[in-house]
């Protein structure tokens, strides 16, 4: 296949890029910029900016197949008060990033894997209400319309995503990291109540894969690896590191690796769940473990 992934300098999108290249397929990435990660860079690169609609029918009409790991979350919300949330992530996601899929399904691609998030999903109750998973539902659902016989494309669903790529620095895990080392003595060792979901990034990968090989198009599937509770997701960070101890839970204060406005499914609530058809998506389970081990080494 010739893939391009969109938002491939990314954790997310890196990983299926390498993932997909490992298998054999043609592979571009594309964003803003370039990547200066060695083995992101060594990809071929499209420039382009499917939020400001910067590219053309003519670029896209070169793949058949296509993912897309780029909608805006809290992390890119402009924090100068020039717009709210929800004029945020409609200028985002809402708008762009069906009309990109649009584009794509118009140049010929037939073939498409979005990754969105597990939110729509598991705080379903949360549509209309908070402006992030309203915004992600809307795109998921608009985007997942478009499938066609001519142009299939399904949706990705995943839990917390954690994963390294040599090279790139992805600062809420690198610091989370640091804590379980101890190199951030300030911080005090707590855990927020409730708990998560969480996947790898390479079993993330490992499953777009096999969707652009066989999903099936207008689908949304719900991925996740291990469900742990905040408590002993940080318990079992520190014992690997060689700092084992109590975690208590928090008494209100927020949590400064996993704070309330990054829990769209609702403050203090334990998200729970087994992912959908395990035979497509055929994914490595069990990796949390194996992965921490190795970013504590790197």
């Amino acid at each position: 296949m010739k893939v391009l992934v969109v938002g491939g300098t990314g954790l997310i999108g890196g990983d299926i890029a390498l993932q997909l290249q490992k298998l054999g397929h043609e592979v571009t990435i594309m964003s803003r910029k370039p990547s200066t990660v060695p083995m992101l860079a060594a990809l071929p690169f499209m420039q382009g900016d499917y939020v400001n609609d910067d590219f053309s029918g003519d670029q896209l009409s070169a793949f058949d197949t296509l993912v897309f790991a780029a909608a805006a979350d809290i992390r890119y919300m402009p924090q100068d008060g020039s717009m709210t949330e929800e004029e945020f992530y409609t200028s985002s996601n809402d708008i762009p990033v069906p009309r990109f899929f649009a584009t794509a399904k118009a140049a010929g691609v037939e073939r498409a894997v979005y990754i969105s998030t597990f939110y729509p999903i598991v705080a379903r109750d949360q549509v209309g209400k908070s402006a992030y998973v309203t915004s992600r539902y809307n795109t998921e659902k608009a985007v997942c319309a478009l499938s066609d016989e001519s142009f299939s494309v399904c949706s990705l669903n995943p839990g917390f995503v954690w994963g390294h790529i040599e090279g790139l620095d992805v600062p809420h895990i690198s610091a989370y990291i640091s804590f379980l080392k101890g190199e951030l003595p300030d911080i005090p060792v707590f855990a927020p109540p409730g708990g998560s979901n969480h996947i790898t990034s390479r079993s993330l990968a490992q499953a777009t894969a096999n969707l652009l090989e066989r999903g099936e198009g207008g689908k949304s599937y719900l991925i996740g690896d291990e469900n742990h509770t905040w408590q002993d997701f940080i318990a079992m960070g520190l014992e690997m590191a060689g700092r084992p101890q109590e975690v208590p839970i928090g008494d209100g204060a927020q949590h400064p690796f996993f704070p309330d406005v990054i829990m769209f499914a609702g403050a203090g609530k334990t998200v729970s769940y087994e992912p959908d058809d395990e035979a497509t998506l055929a994914f490595d389970r069990q990796q949390m473990g194996p992965l921490i081990e190795a970013l504590l080494k790197a």
